[in-house]
């Protein structure tokens, strides 16, 4: 089975921000965000397609760090959240960005819609940070997905981080090398 390699890096230190996400292999870079959609609702059917099982999978590790600041995600809970229009409007919401983003978890909360949610929880997955910051997720179903953590300052005293990326996954091939 192949892996997709998913390291979160230096790209997205909040200092490095004005030079944008690093880019997909053999893809272009995202186009600019633009505004969200009002008309965007929670519908179950899209996110159907998440619930198969596939043969894809995602080897990830958490490289993020603010100059010379690591930030660690061991123990913390990893969410790997299926692509809709509905997610991607929560993502531009939440971070900022569909594509790639790190921000302060209380900027996070403090975005975070008080209307319904709908029943989408019950389509993400879960996985943890191990002591190496690394995390998987096997039997994908090919699409796209929003990976999210949360890393906490290491050795420094800083608020924590919560870190998303898009990534892709199709037939259990590597799309995507993020560095």
């Amino acid at each position: 089975m192949h892996r997709l390699v998913l390291p979160f890096v230096a790209a997205l230190a909040l200092e490095s921000c004005a030079e944008g996400p690093g880019e997909f292999m053999n893809s272009s870079p995202p186009p600019p965000e633009s505004a969200p959609s009002a008309a965007v609702v929670f519908d179950a059917n899209d996110f159907a397609w998440s619930t198969a099982t596939g043969t894809g999978s995602i080897d990830g590790i958490l490289t993020y760090h603010q100059g010379s600041t690591r930030f660690s995600c061991a123990g913390s809970d990893v969410v790997l959240t299926p692509q809709t229009a509905w997610s991607r409007r929560r993502m531009i919401i939440l971070y900022g960005s569909a594509y790639a983003a790190a921000a302060p978890v209380s900027i996070v909360r403090a975005r975070t819609p008080t209307a319904g949610a709908g029943d989408y929880a019950r389509f993400a997955r879960h996985s943890s940070c191990d002591a190496s910051n690394h995390f998987t997720f096997g039997g994908l179903p090919d699409g796209s997905w929003f990976v999210i953590t949360v890393g906490k300052p290491v050795g420094a005293t800083g608020e924590p981080i919560a870190v998303t990326r898009r990534i892709e996954t199709h037939g259990g091939v590597t799309v995507a090398n993020l560095s």
